[in-house]
């Protein structure tokens, strides 16, 4: 967080951000506009009429969220919260305030010295690791319960009704929720896109950017360069955060209590148990967070490695 405030602080992001925020206000501000002009206008009834911003499900198509679907997205919450974090401070922290060297015995033994890496990246790596393991038992589990159905365009539909629910939601005049049921077009590509696109490509040029790759006179790095994988993982970063930021102002704008019961409570119902259990995951992640720190970590990261001040 110190980190973050700094970058803050400097001349050059003042500046962006003096300029940037009103510009972004005015963009809104016109992005709404003309929303509302097109949804008045006969084009834009018509279009609506045709494209209420939903699609049909498959035929079999599951109705609600089972419980272990419930669990793994606490999961991918938690362990996305922590990684954004600590990409932030590998990307930032100029001189960490400790480093871990891996012991290289057992099954991950190789031939050449291991390298020294600083905590925060042992422990954005650590993440990781159980993020994507999460992930893979989760998309397993979609394609094994029917649930894929949800999230997985069928049909070209999508897109021109993906277009209606973005102006519906611009216009101010927000499309009927029934998450419970189906999701409207604009989220299906959205989690689509999460789970399909961003999350192996988040996979994808993190394994290139470790120490665990080869080196640089290797074939395959050759093939696909470090400076390619840079490129293309901090900008799917920044999606996951806007992504984050407009998933949770939706859930907590379109019905809180029934949406966080059908993320938390695998139910349809209005009562408080699901934000209960919300705001229990919150204190998990915040003390996580608080966690995270040299004094903390030193102890774990002990298990597999040296940890060192320098």
């Amino acid at each position: 967080m110190s980190n973050l405030v700094a970058a803050l602080q400097t001349p050059e992001v003042r500046k962006k951000l003096a300029w940037g925020i009103p510009l972004a206000v005015v963009a809104l501000a016109g992005v709404v506009l003309l929303a509302q002009w097109f949804r008045a206008s006969e084009a834009g009834q018509s279009f609506l009429t045709q494209y209420p911003g939903e699609t049909e499900l498959p035929t079999g198509a599951p109705v609600g969220f089972p419980a272990w679907l419930n669990f793994q997205h606490f999961l991918n919450a938690f362990f996305i919260v922590l990684i954004i974090r600590t990409g932030w401070l590998v990307r930032t922290t100029q001189r960490p305030a400790a480093y871990w060297t891996r012991n290289n015995r057992g099954l991950l033994r190789t031939k050449g010295e291991p390298k020294k890496i600083s905590l925060d990246l042992w422990l954005h790596l650590s993440l990781d690791f159980l993020w994507v393991l999460n992930g893979v038992i989760f998309v397993i589990l979609l394609f094994i319960t029917g649930q894929w159905m949800r999230i997985v365009p069928t049909t070209w539909e999508v897109f021109p009704n993906a277009f209606s629910a973005a102006v519906q939601y611009a216009s101010l005049n927000w499309p009927t929720e029934n998450g419970w049921v189906n999701y409207n077009s604009l989220q299906q590509l959205a989690y689509f896109l999460i789970v399909f696109v961003a999350a192996p490509l988040a996979i994808a040029t993190g394994i290139r950017m470790s120490n665990a790759w080869p080196g640089p006179s290797a074939r395959i790095s050759k093939i696909y360069p470090l400076p390619v994988a840079r490129a293309i993982h901090y900008p799917v970063m920044i999606f996951f955060v806007l992504f984050v930021i407009a998933h949770v102002t939706l859930v907590l704008t379109t019905g809180a209590l029934r949406n966080l019961n059908h993320m938390y409570a695998s139910n349809n119902g209005d009562s408080w148990l699901g934000f209960g259990l919300f705001a229990g995951s919150l204190v998990l992640t915040v003390v996580a967070w608080i966690l995270a720190k040299p004094a903390f970590l030193q102890p774990v990261a002990t298990l597999s490695g040296k940890v060192t001040r320098q």
